[in-house]
């Protein structure tokens, strides 16, 4: 049954495509009369889901099942019983007795009902406070982090955010299609199930037949400058450490070879003391 019993103007917060806050703005009252008609909304969600369902889902009777032209034995003589085929319902493999075949789901919703439906489901988002004015969608290219970069200024991440902009805005659709938890469409297109499935609804303000004049946006915090930090200064010890070591290596090795020389020079001597005694 329709509740009309909440007031019928409604304030809600405006905000630029950036996020910079805004006026607030009155939302108008010819669609924004207070009007929730529950059952019409159930009405055209149910109907809605219906229009989805592709209705292909068939099974076949026994005269469609390959096989089972011939009797699997003869009518009499065996003890057992009469068989005429192999692909009745009550063999394995055979027919099905009244399975679905393909038909269609689709309900008929009357245009005035839609309309009351999709009214109600904008009114009752009013009524919880869960509608945003945005100035304007001016995308000059598809630009994901640009769209979560609004949403984050607006506290609304973790809510299931419908976007709608005024006609079809391609930049708009292509920059939130990877967002799970954003759908954008146009507002002339929004169904009641689409408004109902939202947490948050942003609505354009030129949607609503309202120009916003442009605002100054909010200045970006400035960078702060990096200083030298003992971590960047890692990297050039690291690299004199290298030759640390092969210091170390060679002085670990230069006594061996001295040892070496003086064996040589002892083996030498000895071999010509052994000739001269000759």
């Amino acid at each position: 049954m329709a509740d009309n019993t909440t007031p019928t103007s409604f304030q809600v917060p405006a905000y630029t495509a950036r996020g910079t806050a805004r006026d607030a703005v009155a939302l108008p009252d010819a669609t924004f009369d207070g009007t929730v008609n529950v059952p019409v909304m159930h009405q055209a969600v149910k109907a809605f889901l219906a229009n989805q369902r592709q209705g292909n889902a068939a099974t076949k009777i026994r005269k469609y099942v390959t096989g089972g032209n011939q009797k699997p034995w003869k009518q009499k003589g065996t003890g057992r019983a009469r068989q005429g085929s192999t692909r009745a319902p009550h063999w394995v493999g055979g027919g099905t007795v009244f399975g679905p075949i393909p038909r269609s789901y689709a309900q008929y919703v009357p245009r005035q009902v839609r309309a009351l439906a999709r009214k109600s489901a904008l009114n009752a988002r009013a009524r919880e406070n869960s509608i945003v004015v945005i100035d304007r969608f001016e995308f000059d290219a598809p630009k994901t982090s640009r769209l979560k970069a609004l949403i984050d200024a607006l506290g609304i991440a973790e809510n299931k955010v419908l976007i709608l902009t005024d006609g079809s805005k391609q930049n708009v659709f292509l920059s939130g299609r990877n967002l799970p938890t954003v759908h954008v469409m146009p507002y002339s297109d929004v169904s009641t199930y689409h408004i109902l499935w939202s947490d948050v609804v942003l609505i354009e303000s030129s949607a609503l037949g309202q120009t916003l004049a442009p605002i100054a946006e909010r200045e970006a915090a400035a960078e702060k400058p990096k200083r030298n930090t003992p971590a960047k200064a890692a990297p050039v010890a690291k690299k004199a450490a290298p030759k640390k070591v092969a210091a170390k290596k060679a002085a670990k090795k230069a006594p061996a070879k001295k040892a070496a020389k003086k064996a040589a020079k002892k083996s030498t001597a000895k071999s010509a003391k052994k000739k001269g005694k000759k």
